[in-house]
């Protein structure tokens, strides 16, 4: 931390919050601790730069990828409820850790093979459209009765949707006037927006606020491990996998190195894995690569790694406030609805930029079948079990086009 001056110490905090509004939007939908979430990105970043030379400037933040199956697991029946989804996301992270080890053996290329963008665009896309319903019920109030019964659907919508605008009118009014910095933050921005306005209207409960510590250690929770949940969960990991592939290229490409080659996409993969699996094993999300910071590396043209450092720093610091993590719980669901809206359909809409920007030619019939029926599967929900062992949803979806790009292009289907 030699690095470490007045200057970086202001870059890494304009990073914690460039970061703040999408890592703590992940467990406010899922229902995980704030807190933790908060103490698990700092330390998974630590654990990420160590693992990697401290040469990669990168922030590891809650993974959006990983939601459509913690909620599943949540909300079914037999599912084992969060615990069971927390021991799915360790052993996805071990998952990141097989691969790490085969890649010190094996060319990154040949995950490129199996994983081509006419099966990872749909698997984004999916993630995206499956969550759309979570965004719709928080809109309309679902998860929050008592904003129901003072405002009624419409009033909660009126939230939402004035969320959803202060979001997109950040976005695209001051990155168009050249305030790239601001255009960088429409989910703080937006969210803290909604929060007053709910806060004006009177829906918003402090209860929980007033009541909390200034100072105290996070809700850390174990993970239980059920065959059910690990099935559901676990597939996850093949679209991290790549959009770690992606991100890791991408902040090569704004700060001009090679980062895949040196440390190597087998380091940048094991500090990834190891961040996710210990987050899981105290209660927290799945760790990730963040987009948002290639934005950030660009914008402020500051590539010290040690500045991501600084921010993992301001985040366990924040972690350990319980009133204001009591403050970031107390959001209403309609402010959350309101920008996962935007969120969730950018998902979608990045799966699709993957297919464009990969030149995925949608005129040739085999590339049809697989986008076809992965979106049918995930989109339906459709399940597929045999005992305990039990694939659906996005893990099917993912499966099946896995085995259909290996067979009709690699296997016994020559022509076009």
């Amino acid at each position: 931390m030699s690095d470490v001056n007045g200057k970086t110490v202001v870059m890494g905090l304009q990073q914690t919050f460039v970061m703040f509004g999408a890592t703590v939007l992940v467990p406010l939908i899922t229902g995980l601790d704030v807190g933790v979430t908060l103490f698990c990105a700092g330390i998974g970043t630590w654990i990420f730069h160590f693992l990697t030379g401290f040469k990669v400037p990168v922030f590891l933040g809650s993974s959006f990828a990983f939601m459509p199956g913690i909620l599943a697991v949540a909300a079914a029946k037999d599912g084992g409820g969060l615990p069971a989804a927390l021991g799915g996301i360790v052993i996805a992270g071990a998952i990141y850790i097989i691969v790490a080890l085969i890649f010190t053996r094996v060319s990154y290329k040949v995950l490129e093979r199996i994983l081509p963008p006419q099966v990872t665009g749909p698997m984004i896309i999916l993630i995206g459209l499956m969550l759309a319903d979570v965004a719709i019920k928080n809109a309309n109030g679902s998860f929050a009765p008592g904003a129901v019964k003072e405002i009624g659907v419409n009033g909660c919508w009126l939230i939402a949707l004035f969320t959803f605008a202060v979001g997109v009118f950040v976005k695209v009014y001051f990155d168009k006037i050249g305030k790239r910095f601001i255009s960088a933050l429409p989910v703080l921005i937006a969210v803290v927006s909604g929060y007053l306005l709910s806060a004006i209207v009177g829906i918003v409960d402090f209860s929980g606020v007033s009541k909390a510590d200034w100072v105290g250690l996070p809700n850390f929770t174990l993970p239980v491990f059920e065959w059910s949940a690990i099935s559901i969960i676990v597939p996850i990991a093949f679209v991290t996998l790549i959009e770690h592939f992606g991100d890791v290229i991408a902040v090569g490409n704004v700060v001009g190195k090679n980062f895949l080659k040196e440390p190597g996409i087998h380091r940048t993969m094991m500090g990834d894995g190891i961040a996710t699996s210990f987050a899981a094993l105290i209660g927290g999300p799945a760790n990730t690569t963040y987009s948002e910071n290639t934005g950030a590396l660009a914008l402020t043209g500051n590539h010290n790694p040690v500045i991501m450092r600084i921010a993992a720093c301001f985040a366990i610091l924040l972690a350990m406030i319980p009133k204001f993590t009591a403050i970031i719980a107390a959001i209403p669901a309609p402010v959350i609805g309101g920008i996962s809206i935007l969120l969730f359909g950018m998902i979608t809409s990045i799966g699709i930029k993957n297919m464009i920007d990969n030149k995925v030619d949608m005129n040739n019939a085999k590339n049809l079948i697989i986008v076809a029926a992965m979106l049918v599967l995930g989109i339906g929900k459709a399940e597929f079990a045999i005992d305990a062992f039990k694939l659906s949803g996005l893990g099917l979806a993912a499966i099946v086009g896995i085995l259909l790009n290996l067979i009709l292009n690699f296997g016994f289907v020559r022509g076009k």
